[in-house]
């Protein structure tokens, strides 16, 4: 049996996880958490397998979830949950840690596979997936600027470019708005960019945003 604990802020797409999941004989849900805290807190008194892991929740995100979560219990696996591209966030949660990463919108599809993948011992990446992958490793291939933000400077890249003010991402990341204004000079820097309207056309030019 392959324990689960799903992890979304939405209880509205915990229903629609647990429907998916109920229909294969050898999961179980041994739990569900809503936030950063709740995912620390089940895990600490419920034993899982893997983590259905959602990347966008408030406060701390997924991604922060996610590395805490393989410091303190190494053998749980996690796959990460996203409306996002694959191409936005894949390929971080990957190198974080993750064992897989699946879009919501082909969960139906796509999750019951994902963990029999997982609990097998290997990971679970879609085609599309790979072949990004693929072309971030290729020797030819120039990594992008906004490959070497850190995962906190492009979440702030993210957000800004999305017209978030410097107090809304504070208080969404629960830092200092002068801490989101020193991330922000940081990502200017390492784009050679100088205006929010220039980042802004970069995260459009690029996907980051929708």
């Amino acid at each position: 049996m392959i324990k689960i604990l799903i992890a979304d802020d939405h209880s509205i797409v915990r229903s629609g996880l647990k429907k998916i999941l109920n229909e294969d004989s050898n999961i179980e849900i041994s739990g569900e958490a809503s936030n950063h805290h709740e995912v620390l807190s089940s895990l600490s008194v419920n034993a899982v397998d893997i983590l259905l892991l959602d990347i966008s929740m408030p406060g701390r995100d997924g991604l922060d979830t996610l590395k805490e979560v393989k410091s303190h219990y190494p053998n749980v696996k996690v796959i990460m949950l996203s409306m996002h591209p694959e191409d936005r966030y894949a390929i971080r949660s990957i190198k974080a840690g993750a064992s897989g990463y699946v879009s919501k919108e082909s969960a139906t599809e796509e999750l019951v596979n994902a963990i029999q993948r997982v609990s097998s011992g290997t990971k679970y990446i879609s085609k599309a997936l790979a072949e990004k992958m693929i072309e971030y490793i290729g020797v030819e291939m120039e990594i992008p600027p906004h490959e070497l933000l850190s995962d906190r400077e492009f979440q702030v890249l993210c957000m800004i470019a999305s017209g978030k003010t410097i107090i809304q991402i504070g208080e969404k990341l629960s830092i200092s708005p002068s801490t989101v204004a020193t991330y922000r000079t940081r990502i200017l820097e390492k784009l050679k960019l100088t205006t929010d309207n220039e980042l802004v056309r970069y995260a459009l030019g690029n996907k980051l945003i929708d």
